[in-house]
């Protein structure tokens, strides 16, 4: 087989895997049960239980409840991006030929950004006093960036646009006064759309499409499992732990990418102080990032590589610290307010498409009880995320560097949720 022939199949696979990543399993976990809990930056989420949706953080919480409770909703997720001192490389950056050697200044970059919606719906039964059931589905994992068609370091940009649907079943059991558990089980699926083009810069398979795939999409199966601890009826603790499944997907043509997602371990306070209307909460949540260590892929058509190439990540675990404040107006209104630090999944390794790092939330949210059974929930955060020089290349053990890209990049969000939920 001729070099020219091994080095476009060889571009195409490497194409592949930078950009598997943020397709499945991006830094950008989503927190998207419940406006009530973008309201409190989700502090204390694990055993609140003001709603059905604490189904989705603890399926313990579900013996909190003494009647049937219904939520549906959804959260706007809208992030602003900015990628700016960028310098590009194109094959080969040694090269003798001045066109491939000299770095390139990319033009910053603002709107790489996108608005997504993840509906969420929740309901929870109670069968008698010790047994609840639940069933639930929302969403875990996603993000979105798109680049302009004629971005510089087009192989590094291009559009990314994925989402995960988690559908569930739980039920739990009352054990005394004291002590609760759960159990459930959760049927993930993910679909998204992923399309990079080679910059002119890449030798000999320059402005052509390297990677073109609309909806590759696959389902894995998961279970979660937690507990609570009542001190009193104004006091509580929760725990739980959520187990995710190596995920698979496939393209329309065949292309297979295995993706570990992260586990997800939490642990809650509730405390309403005895003769006011205030109460206190707070949540540390754990996510396994650290054993998303890299990209297997098969089946990739017409490569000589057919699997052999897997692309590291390293990425490391991810912790959430968050903590709250809800004030019981009165029957009609309730204020909350919260602030999490969220640490970046991504370590010395990093990525333009999927921009990551250490994130403030600041949230502030409000039931209105339209009467005692029913009530509204409105949440909003701004998320705001630190500045991250990165750097990424694209090369092939034998071939060499096909091209690289330097740059500082910087993501904000911000979030919003709207929620109706029923107690019958």
């Amino acid at each position: 087989m001729n070099k020219k022939r091994l080095f476009i199949r060889s571009a195409i696979a490497v194409a592949v895997a930078a950009s598997s990543t943020s397709a499945f399993a991006a830094g950008f976990q989503l927190n998207a049960q419940s406006a009530t809990g973008i309201g409190r930056a989700f502090a204390g989420d694990a055993v609140i239980a003001d709603n059905a949706a604490v189904m989705a953080r603890n399926p313990a919480a579900m013996a909190l409840f003494d009647e049937n409770a219904f939520s549906i909703g959804f959260e706007s997720i809208t992030t602003m991006i900015e990628v700016k001192d960028a310098s590009y490389c194109g094959t080969i950056c040694n090269a003798t030929s001045e066109q491939f050697r000299n770095p390139v200044d990319v033009q910053d970059t603002d709107d790489v950004g996108g608005t997504s919606i993840a509906p969420n719906i929740h309901l929870i039964m109670p069968i008698n006093e010790k047994f609840a059931v639940g069933f639930n589905a929302y969403s875990n994992f996603g993000t979105k960036t798109e680049f302009s068609d004629d971005y510089a370091a087009s192989e590094y940009g291009g559009l990314t646009d994925v989402m995960s649907f988690n559908l569930g079943i739980a039920g739990s059991y009352r054990l005394n006064d004291q002590w609760s558990f759960g159990a459930g089980v959760d049927v993930i699926y993910g679909q998204g759309t992923m399309k990079r083009t080679a910059s002119d810069k890449v030798m000999l398979v320059g402005g052509q499409d390297l990677l073109n795939v609309d909806g590759a999409d696959g389902i894995a199966v998961g279970f979660n499992v937690g507990t609570v601890y009542e001190l009193d009826e104004n006091n509580r603790f929760g725990f739980s732990y959520r187990y995710s499944p190596e995920f698979e997907a496939k393209d329309d043509k065949g292309q297979t990418i295995t993706l570990p997602l992260p586990d997800i371990a939490e642990f809650s306070g509730f405390h309403k102080i005895e003769d006011t209307k205030f109460a206190v909460h707070y949540s540390v949540q754990y996510i396994g990032w650290g054993a998303f260590d890299q990209i297997g892929f098969d089946n990739l058509q017409d490569s000589v590589l057919k699997g052999a190439y897997n692309k590291p990540y390293e990425w490391q675990d991810g912790w959430h610290y968050s903590i709250g404040g809800t004030y019981y107006l009165n029957n009609n209104w309730t204020l909350r307010t919260g602030y999490m630090y969220d640490t970046s999944a991504q370590d010395e390794l990093t990525s333009i498409s999927v921009p990551d790092s250490d994130r403030q939330w600041l949230s502030a949210g409000v039931t209105y009880h339209i009467d005692q059974k029913s009530s509204i929930d409105f949440g909003i955060t701004y998320l705001m995320g630190d500045e991250v020089s990165v750097s990424e290349e694209t090369a092939i053990e034998g071939v060499g560097t096909l091209s690289s890209v330097t740059a500082t990049t910087q993501a904000n969000a911000i979030l919003m949720g709207l929620q109706y939920s029923r107690s019958f």
